[in-house]
């Protein structure tokens, strides 16, 4: 596959936040009495103010905006067992020593998504889309034509790399190259994808006069 940069979703894809993501959600769930399988099937790769429009329906926007920064706040402050998954760091590193341009395009607002990469030790992107920056979030293509203009590309030109459903399907919208990695088997378009992976330890990058060419270990 060549390429020439990458649109990097963050929750799952580089960090493994898992334990914060699931702890504030319950919590949450439980004080509002909503059922926690429920509200953990369908949290992940969406932004939170679509979850929680979608489980406090029926109750004002002003409302819904005054739960979310409550949830913003103990997701941007609870990083305890926030890490790098497993050659996370060793490719956004090699990306950089290349001079391959990348981006981290998240559903998560600025301060939870900062928390997140500043606890897993994560380099610096070039270019960082949060929740806030696009009218429609995942699985809507918005986060990732918005992250492949700030680098300078064409969509087509971009591989995008997830774990979410909602993530593949906003990839897959946009026009880019996807890389799903643990995405679930019943992701809509899985089969689409130009890789399906369990980590991104086997991905290796180099470059050619065609571009940027990506392999697998």
């Amino acid at each position: 596959m060549l390429c020439k940069g990458f649109l990097f979703d963050l929750d799952g894809t580089l960090v493994d936040s898992l334990p914060a993501v699931e702890r504030a959600w319950i919590n949450w769930a439980l004080s509002r009495g909503v059922s926690p399988q429920e509200v953990l099937a369908f949290i992940h790769g969406k932004q939170a103010i679509t979850s929680l429009r979608h489980f406090m329906a029926g109750e004002s926007e002003e409302t819904i905006q005054q739960e979310f920064l409550k949830l913003e706040q103990i997701e941007a402050t609870d990083t305890e067992g926030v890490t790098a998954l497993p050659g996370a760091h060793l490719l956004l590193s090699e990306l950089n020593r290349q001079n391959i341009p990348w981006a981290i395009v998240t559903s998560g607002s600025m301060p939870v998504a900062s928390a997140r990469h500043k606890a897993a030790l994560l380099p610096e992107p070039e270019v960082f889309i949060t929740a806030e920056q696009v009218k429609h979030g995942k699985p809507q293509p918005d986060a990732y034509l918005l992250g492949a203009e700030r680098l300078g590309l064409a969509p087509e030109e971009c591989v995008v790399v997830e774990d979410a459903a909602a993530g593949v399907m906003a990839g897959l919208a946009a026009g880019c190259k996807v890389i799903a990695v643990n995405a679930p088997d019943d992701t809509p378009g899985i089969e689409n994808v130009d890789f399906d992976l369990t980590t991104l330890e086997v991905l290796l990058i180099s470059h050619t006069d065609e571009g940027v060419k990506v392999s697998l270990r």
